[in-house]
């Protein structure tokens, strides 16, 4: 006889194997930013990343930091610092091998998904990207946590598809 506690147990145990395998090869999909506070002080700036793809000891070390925010004074009051990091924290990425880095693009399974096989190197210097850290500018829906390639846009096959078209816009 299957029994409740043998039901919520099998439903872990899937989730959790189905969570290990999109972080080896990096998330797809992760839960889009929802709090307004972080919405705005972050977003300000560039897109919110969801906490997910960091883990607690960078969003910690990241919010220490913000006089110093990749080459910007990102000072915020200490009770919106407190929110914030609350929040980076609360829905932060596990722990990984590689440390508590500051920048997303450090991981190894952003490295493989955006590697040259993947990414040509010459989209990176496209002004439409400009960064690496330009999210929106490939995954149409990263604001929305979706990563997954059927949302990604590139400039040059969108153009070929057009004038296989016949459209011109």
């Amino acid at each position: 006889m299957i029994t409740r506690s043998m039901l919520t147990l099998a439903s872990v145990l899937l989730s959790l194997c189905l969570a290990g395998g999109a972080a080896a090869d990096g998330p797809e999909r992760v839960p889009p930013v929802k709090d307004p506070v972080v919405l705005k002080e972050c977003g300000g700036c560039h897109m919110a990343f969801q906490p997910a793809f960091l883990p607690a000891a960078s969003w910690r070390a990241m919010m220490k930091g913000l006089s110093g925010h990749f080459g910007e004074d990102a000072s915020l009051p200490p009770d919106k610092v407190k929110q914030i990091e609350a929040y980076l924290v609360r829905g932060a990425g596990r722990d990984t091998t590689d440390g508590a880095p500051l920048r997303i693009t450090e991981l190894r399974w952003w490295k493989r998904e955006h590697d040259a096989s993947e990414v040509p190197p010459d989209r990176w210097k496209d002004p439409k990207v400009a960064s690496k850290a330009n999210c929106p500018a490939c995954h149409l829906a990263a604001d929305q946590g979706n990563y997954e390639e059927e949302g990604e846009r590139h400039e040059g096959e969108r153009k070929k598809h057009h004038e296989e078209d016949g459209d011109d816009d």
